[in-house]
């Protein structure tokens, strides 16, 4: 059995499990606590990271690395399009939002709201909190822009920057951190994105002390 080591509010995580299942990859979700430096996860992954896939003999760490790992061994569906151009702009997105909103929005609120409380590293800094609650509005409004001239935000069809862009928001909807309201074509993307059945293990994550707000289940918002 394959088994994927992973925190259910890492959008990294989600990133992962959302390209197994719509490859249809059955997998075990193991849930690590990743912070607690257990001696046994430290030795699949020394940089003490989620996500971390075991496949056969394999294991894996690294989010984009897998990723591009099971597109190579299981390329149906496709979700890195034919041609370097093609895949240069999915791949430039997905590093945008694993590596720039991630910085300014990610870590930002659920960092501080969620994180600091699970992890017991104390309270929310408001200052971040602020921050972040900017940030997002300019991301949101850069999606906008993509999306109105694309049926999804790296082209016609739907990518691994798609997921990559839904594992985040997915982990902040989970909070009530998305205005849904700012952008209808975002939130038409994102309605379009949960519904598909890769999403819906993580539409039934439960986090201890979190629970869900009514509308993140909801494929209708």
């Amino acid at each position: 059995m394959n088994r994927l080591y992973h925190y259910p509010l890492s959008p990294f995580s989600r990133k992962v499990r959302l390209s197994l299942a719509e490859k249809r990859i059955e997998v075990e979700l193991i849930e690590e606590r990743y912070w607690e430096k257990d001696a046994d996860f430290l030795r699949r992954n020394p940089a003490g990271k989620v996500p971390v896939l075991k496949m056969g003999n394999r294991t894996m760490a690294d989010s984009t690395a897998i990723c591009e790992y099971l597109e190579e061994t299981h390329p149906t569906p496709m979700l890195l399009p034919q041609g370097a151009d093609s895949r240069y702009e999915v791949r430039r997105l997905v590093a945008w939002f694993d590596d720039k909103f991630n910085e300014e929005v990610t870590t930002k609120l659920m960092g501080e709201r969620v994180f600091r409380k699970v992890m017991g590293t104390g309270y929310p800094d408001s200052a971040n909190v602020k921050a972040g609650s900017r940030a997002i509005k300019y991301h949101l409004d850069y999606m906008h822009w993509l999306l109105d001239q694309r049926r999804w935000l790296a082209g016609n069809d739907m990518t691994l920057a798609d997921f990559a862009a839904a594992a985040h928001l997915s982990c902040l909807d989970y909070v009530s951190d998305v205005d849904w309201n700012r952008s209808e074509i975002v939130k038409d993307w994102y309605a379009k994105i949960k519904s598909r059945p890769a999403f819906r293990s993580i539409l039934a994550d439960q986090i201890s002390g979190f629970p869900q707000p009514s509308h993140y289940s909801d494929l209708d918002f």
